[in-house]
Parts: C-alpha cells; sequence; structure tokens
C-alpha cells in the first residue's frame, strides 16, 4: 500500500505542505482568519465586490423569485431564465456573439480544451497557464507543447512544424505573475499557421481593459482574432462561476461536446441574478479601477525601495520574489503574527526556485490598511532588505 503519511511528511520537510484557514464573516480585506482579526492582501476580489450590498441584495431577491437548488444540468431541465440572462449580459459585456455560463473556472478551461482537441490533434501552452489549462491539455488526448513562458519565437517554430488541428491557450493575465500574454503577437501567429486560440482572461476581466472588459479588448482583438475566451465569475466579478464566450458556432459544439457542462448540475438562478447586477458595477466601476491603480502603484515604488524584489505587473497581482520556500513561509507566517495574510505561494504552484509572496490588491483596501502592510513588510524583512529600508528611511 502506498505510504501516504511518508509523503505528508516529504511535503512538510520540504516546505511545501498546505493548510486551510477558516475565515468568519464576509469577504473583504479586514477578515477574522481562524478566530484572529486579520488585513488580507491575498484574495482575487479586486474590485471589493464579494460582500457589495447591491450584489447581496440581488441574491436575495434572486433566491425570493427562483428559489435555491439548480435542480439538473443545463440540457436536461436546470437552464434557468435567469442563466440565459446572464449569458446575454456577458456576451455583450465581452463584445461577442454569445456566452456559456459554467460552474466553475476549472471546468470552464477543462471543458473547453478537452471538447476542441483531442487524439491527433496538437495543443500549445504556455509554461505558466494556470493548473486548469494544463489538466485540461492532459486530459485532452492530444499531443501538448509547451513553450516557454511568452516566448513567441518558440511558438512559432513549433506552429511552423507542426501540422494538422492546433489549439493554442493562454492567460490573458497569468495568475501568479501578474503579467500580460503579448496577445497581438499571439493572434497574429495563430491566424499565420491556422491555430485555434483561447484565452483564459479570469484575472483581467473587471481589472483590465475598457471598462473592465479583459485584456483581450485591451489589446484590440475582435472574436475573429480570438474566438474563445474565458472568465471566472468569483474574482473581480465578486460572485461565482465562469463563462466562456465566443461565435455561435463553437459555443454549439461545447453545449454538444463540453463534459464539465454537460454532465454536473446547473448553477442556483439566485448566483446568476447577482452575477448580472456584477457586470454592470463592473462595467460602471472605473473609480474603483482607478482606487486599484493607485494602490499598486505606490506599493511598487515603496517596497521596491525597500529592497524587494518585484516582478514586472501593472495589475493587483504584485509578487514578491523569495526563491526559497521555506523562507516564503517564514516570511508569510511574519506577516500574519502582524496581522496581514498574505500567502506564501510554493511548487508545484509555481516553478522550483521561484516561491514568493503572492500580495494582491483589491479597491477595497485604503491607504491606512497599506500602510500597515508595508509596515509589516519592513518590519518582518530578511535581515539585508531591513538594512536597506532603514537607509532609505
Amino acid at each position: 500500500m502506498r505510504d501516504f503519511a511518508a509523503e505528508l511528511q516529504q511535503r512538510h520537510d520540504a516546505g511545501l505542505y498546505r493548510v486551510r484557514r477558516h475565515i468568519d464573516g464576509p469577504h473583504r480585506p479586514a477578515l477574522n482568519a481562524d478566530g484572529e482579526p486579520v488585513l488580507a492582501f491575498c484574495s482575487n476580489d479586486y474590485l471589493g465586490l464579494a460582500s457589495h450590498p447591491e450584489l447581496v441584495a440581488a441574491a436575495s431577491a434572486g433566491l425570493s423569485l427562483h428559489g435555491l437548488g439548480g435542480a439538473a444540468s443545463h440540457l436536461i431541465c436546470g437552464h434557468h431564465s435567469e442563466h440565459h440572462r446572464l449569458e446575454e449580459t456577458l456576451a455583450a459585456f465581452t463584445r461577442r456573439s454569445g456566452a456559456l455560463f459554467f460552474s466553475t473556472g476549472y471546468m470552464a478551461n477543462v471543458g473547453v480544451i478537452t471538447a476542441l482537441a483531442g487524439k491527433g490533434d496538437t495543443i500549445f501552452s504556455d509554461a505558466l497557464n494556470h493548473a486548469s489549462i494544463i489538466d485540461g491539455c492532459r486530459l485532452s488526448g492530444a499531443r501538448v507543447q509547451v513553450y516557454p513562458h511568452c516566448d513567441m519565437t518558440t511558438l512559432e517554430s513549433q506552429l511552423a512544424g507542426t501540422g494538422g488541428h492546433k489549439l493554442v491557450v493562454t492567460d490573458g493575465v497569468f495568475s501568479m505573475d501578474g503579467d500580460v500574454a503579448p496577445l497581438r503577437k499571439l493572434a497574429a501567429l495563430c491566424r499565420q499557421y491556422d491555430a485555434l486560440l483561447i484565452v483564459d482572461d479570469a484575472h483581467g476581466f473587471g481589472c483590465v481593459g475598457p471598462d473592465g472588459r479583459g485584456s483581450v479588448l485591451e489589446a484590440g482583438l475582435d472574436e475573429d482574432e480570438v474566438p474563445l475566451v474565458v472568465g471566472t465569475l468569483g474574482k473581480a466579478f465578486g460572485t461565482s462561476g465562469a463563462f466562456v464566450a465566443g461565435p455561435p458556432l463553437l459555443l454549439d459544439y461545447l453545449v454538444q461536446k463540453a463534459r464539465s457542462y454537460i454532465y454536473t448540475t446547473a448553477m442556483p438562478p439566485a448566483l446568476a441574478t447577482a452575477s448580472c447586477k456584477s457586470v454592470e458595477l463592473v462595467e460602471h466601476g472605473q473609480q474603483r479601477r482607478n482606487q486599484l491603480s493607485r494602490l499598486i502603484n505606490r506599493f511598487r515604488a515603496e517596497a521596491a525601495a525597500m529592497g524587494y524584489e518585484l516582478m514586472p505587473s501593472a495589475t493587483p497581482i504584485q509578487p514578491i520574489m523569495i526563491g526559497n520556500p521555506h523562507e516564503a513561509v517564514r516570511l508569510s507566517q511574519s506577516l500574519e503574527q502582524q496581522g496581514i495574510l498574505v500567502t506564501a505561494i510554493r511548487p508545484p504552484t509555481v516553478p522550483q526556485g521561484e516561491s514568493r509572496l503572492r500580495v494582491t490588491f483589491s479597491a477595497a483596501h485604503t491607504d491606512e490598511q497599506l500602510d500597515q502592510l508595508l509596515a509589516a513588510l519592513a518590519d518582518c524583512a530578511p535581515q539585508p532588505i531591513r538594512q536597506q529600508a532603514l537607509v532609505t528611511a
């Protein structure tokens, strides 16, 4: 029998063991975690909408009108009029022909990739794509070629040397680095070498692009150039679920073939009601995006002045590169002792030697809360950084 206990101990010893926290109350920057008050800089609630009163009211109204459970899959009797209204709302928001509402972003990526590629086909995937994309590629049965992160020269060579049906899939905003894919170049290569391009913009929608419409529209690309975009509603939109937006032909194909869409109970209709309201708040949320940008710029300037190694990101995802997983955990724990919750990200989520603190910002954060984070980072820093911070001060 496999020695599961030994494997768990190995994870402990390598600094890779993970634990869950118990969070009480609504999600906002000030939380109770395991019974202790903390200030969270680790959420994906980028616009601060997760506990917005208008979303709570919309969900409550939806529950009164439509009940709770989804009752059946979309293809039996679970496709509610509220699901359809949300799909129409998302299609308009993304400037696309249509959309499909999935239960989770993971299910959306796995469903789309396994439906559109299979044995005999080839998928080209960025080395830093999200785990849901990686798993979709593996489950598809297609040949998978991984290209170095945002390396368009290598990707072009791979595409040029490959025949048959080709699929290129990438994050729009990369979840652990916070940088943005070179979407215009990707679209040009896919057009040149007859490959289907899919962009997972889970971390871009709400924060990036005109009215928060995502990195694809920020790059000036349309449905012809990027046929399918994937998004999640549990990040900047503040609700839950996911969607795929694109042309009618591909969406119809997904309805017939995407197993993670076909064989699961539909999400509660009231959740779709709340999500329609969240799209409206995102679309008219430029003040929130301005606040977010201001916080990010200030953090980058002051954390870099302390000597911390930041990554080239203009998005709410602001990783601090540490390298050693034990040191990343130590720093995360030291911050938590000062009431600041920032997660240590370690392999296999990131490559070996690239453990980091994943600092994320929300429009709900205040300048005073950012002051607390920066003070704690200065106090908890490794010795060389602390000395530099004192010199700078």
